[in-house]
């Protein structure tokens, strides 16, 4: 009894909230609905074809709160629209043309005194018209300004905006904003993305706990080093910039998450100490109207990099780093994602004096490693390293067992290294050699080894290893035998072994294998041994194939969850396994609207486009019209000859003839 009341009760809760709520987008509506429940408290009219809001569209609704009226065509809002609407509280604008009536809007939005949230994004805004729409508007809390043509901010723009909590001015065309933001002491998410910024100096919002200043033109971010409070900043993106060191960061700091990728980064202090070098120590900063004191930097002072002891994710991807002033990274002992990817490091230290015991993810491909510092008695003390990524190097002499000291390694990533396979039966060896044993890496999941020119793979290679991902694509000299991969069949679920040279191979014993890549090779018939797999994933491309036997395609197309085909040398005459996959609707060929096949005329065809029905006959009737238009040009030129011999050579016998047979006399 109780339970069923507890169920009636919270059905008439729910009918009620869904009572309350009003969805009338993409209705084609060109004014408010006036037949709404009088207790409404949401109306959205988003996608419709509003212009204007009169006077009155909303007194019938005095409980509203929520009002949407985003993409429409609305130019402008009467005076009085809200005047019966006391209680709005969120009020989207966004996507409209309310740049051209700004001021009648502005005069209409001061009588919500509860307004909490705004979207005005998207309106062709510029400073001067947002600075008049939110003048009277001290009670916002959220404010959205993306995707309008605003250029400066000062102190004017948002005077009064004092309980201001997050701001988006995303994709405008900002270059300058001269203390917009220091009366602002509730602010704690900005974003300034997507627009103009030279520089972000003198930065000295102790409040803000989120910046987003990426894809600008920012050089320099300097922050106020005279302020000895505590900024409560936790995350900080100056991705895809023009910063050209490292930013000079708060002294103390709360920050998690420092987003520096894509910018010119790189670390000068070796060029102060080089005396032959004309560099200055200091630098001056001025505002475009230089109308404020300088700041003055010393730039290669390491405590400028300010409190590094917070960051759990350093992303310094695609930038110029060459290398990490001493004990730089040992700043952060909470790191717990490094990402170098896209740098010019031709070194890097994998020991616990240089590197943080807390790091889980290392990323340092795509640079110009040829050595990798480590110490064999304390790479243990890396508990925590769970996933490296040293790939696109040009790492050759690693010691063999280096990555086998690691306890909580599960991915590594050694592609695009000429990186051999140790033998793991041969004796241990002592310093570094050119290739890196595997064996009895209990923790290790996934390896990739594509293209590390690679030729062989000892039988006892994997031996106690328990991998499930396995990536040896595009080493075209593999020469992969049945015991090398042996020790891994009860585990392995994906197999890379694309452009490897694939010759025969017994996949059959490999039972949890789910996704197979086998693509580039030279396979002219379907491994048998494939039909014993419940394979998701087959790789199939750029082989020697012609057709697949009705029986392996109607086994495929029942198991197989998608397969790529493209590449093959397809014959147009037997595609039933086409057929067959068009009739299982559970299968996705990937690739369907590239593969081409071959008739006998050895033209090319789309398989989607071919019709297979006149295969049998095409080109027998398209024979006999070659021979029949052979026949007659033959017997033409025969003809022509004869006639030229006769003209040429008996002038006069061709007349008579001619004569003879047609000039009779006729009989009256």
């Amino acid at each position: 009894m109780i339970i069923n009341l507890v169920k009636n009760l919270a059905i008439l809760l729910i009918k009620s909230t869904i009572q309350s709520t009003a969805l009338c987008n993409n209705c084609q509506l060109s004014t408010v609905p006036n037949n709404l429940p009088q207790q409404t408290e949401k109306i959205f009219l988003d996608r419709n074809l509003l212009k204007i809001l009169q006077d009155g569209c909303l007194s019938r609704y005095p409980s509203l709160r929520t009002f949407s009226c985003a993409n429409n065509h609305l130019r402008t809002v009467e005076e009085n629209v809200f005047s019966k609407s006391p209680l709005i509280e969120n009020l989207n604008f966004a996507d409209n043309e309310l740049q051209n009536e700004h001021k009648q809007v502005a005069h209409s939005l001061s009588s919500l005194t509860q307004l909490k949230t705004l979207d005005l994004s998207g309106n062709g805004l510029t400073e001067d018209m947002v600075s008049l729409l939110i003048q009277n508007l001290s009670s916002l809390e959220t404010l959205y300004l993306s995707r309008n043509a605003m250029l400066r901010l000062d102190e004017s723009t948002f005077k009064g905006l004092h309980q201001l909590k997050e701001l988006n001015a995303e994709r405008n065309l900002l270059f300058e904003i001269d203390g917009a933001f220091d009366h602002m002491r509730k602010l704690e998410r900005l974003n300034l993305a997507f627009n103009c910024l030279p520089c972000l100096v003198n930065f000295e919002m102790t409040q803000l706990r989120v910046l987003n200043a990426s894809h600008n033109s920012i050089e320099w971010f300097i922050t106020n080093q005279n302020i000895n409070e505590t900024f409560q900043l936790e995350t900080l993106d100056l991705s895809d910039n023009l910063l050209l060191f490292f930013p000079f960061l708060p002294l103390q700091n709360h920050i998690q998450n420092l987003i520096l990728s894509s910018n010119l980064i790189d670390f000068y202090q070796g060029f102060s100490n080089d005396s032959s070098l004309n560099w200055t120590n200091s630098v001056e900063y001025y505002n475009l109207g230089k109308n404020v004191g300088n700041v003055t930097a010393d730039l290669w002072s390491e405590s400028l990099h300010g409190d590094l002891s917070h960051v759990e994710l350093l992303d310094l991807s695609e930038n110029k780093v060459k290398y990490f002033p001493e004990g730089f990274i040992q700043q952060m002992p909470c790191l717990y994602w490094l990402k170098l990817r896209s740098n010019c490091l031709q070194s890097f230290s994998l020991t616990p004096e240089d590197l943080s015991v807390t790091v889980y993810e290392l990323d340092v491909s795509k640079n110009r490693l040829t050595e990798l510092r480590t110490r064999q008695h304390s790479i243990s003390e890396l508990n925590n390293l769970t996933h490296l990524n040293l790939s696109a190097n040009d790492l050759q002499n690693l010691p063999p067992r280096i990555f086998s000291s690691l306890p909580s390694l599960m991915t590594v990533d050694l592609s695009h290294n000429p990186v051999g396979v140790c033998n793991s039966e041969e004796p241990e060896y002592t310093s570094s050699s050119e290739c890196v044993a595997w064996s009895n890496m209990v923790s290790l999941k996934h390896l990739y080894l594509s293209d590390c020119s690679i030729e062989n793979i000892p039988s006892s290679a994997f031996k106690g290893s328990a991998l499930t991902h396995l990536e040896l694509s595009n080493n075209p000299y593999l020469q992969i035998k049945q015991e090398s991969l042996a020790s891994l069949s009860s585990t392995l679920q994906h197999l890379g072994l694309g452009n490897t040279g694939l010759g025969d191979f017994d996949f059959s014993p490999y039972s949890r294998l789910k996704s197979l890549n086998i693509s580039k090779n030279s396979i002219s018939e379907l491994p048998a041994s494939l039909m014993s797999l419940n394979l998701n994933l087959l790789d199939l491309r750029d082989n020697m194939l012609t057709t697949i036997t009705e029986e392996h395609a109607a086994m495929l197309a029942q198991r197989l969850q998608a397969v790529y085909m493209n590449g093959n040398a397809f014959n147009c005459c037997h595609l039933d396994w086409f057929k067959t996959f068009e009739e299982y609707n559970d299968i996705n060929v990937v690739d369907l609207s590239e593969i081409t096949c071959l008739d006998l005329n050895h033209r090319w065809h789309k398989v989607v486009l071919f019709d297979a029905v006149r295969c049998g006959n095409f080109n027998y009737e398209e024979s006999i019209v070659w021979y029949i238009l052979l026949c007659a040009s033959v017997s033409l030129s025969i003809m022509g000859i004869s006639i030229i011999y006769l003209l040429t050579f008996k002038p006069k016998m061709l007349p008579r003839v001619i004569k003879k047979r047609c000039w009779r006399p006729t009989s009256y």
